[in-house]
């Protein structure tokens, strides 16, 4: 799931700055371009959420 969700990112010219594990409840994150963050669940369930800044 995770080689899906890079390659996607990616395809779209979007830089990937992280890739870590949160140690809490052991999901994969990926931060990438300037406001997406991926989490992919142990269960393989995934999330989208944008980090995008309203002025």
């Amino acid at each position: 799931m995770m080689y899906r969700i890079c390659q996607q990112l990616t395809k779209m010219y979007t830089p990937i700055y992280l890739v870590t594990t949160d140690t809490r409840t052991g999901d994969l994150i990926i931060i990438a371009g300037e406001e997406i963050e991926a989490s992919i669940s142990p269960k393989g369930k995934v999330s989208y959420e944008s980090t995008e800044a309203e002025f």
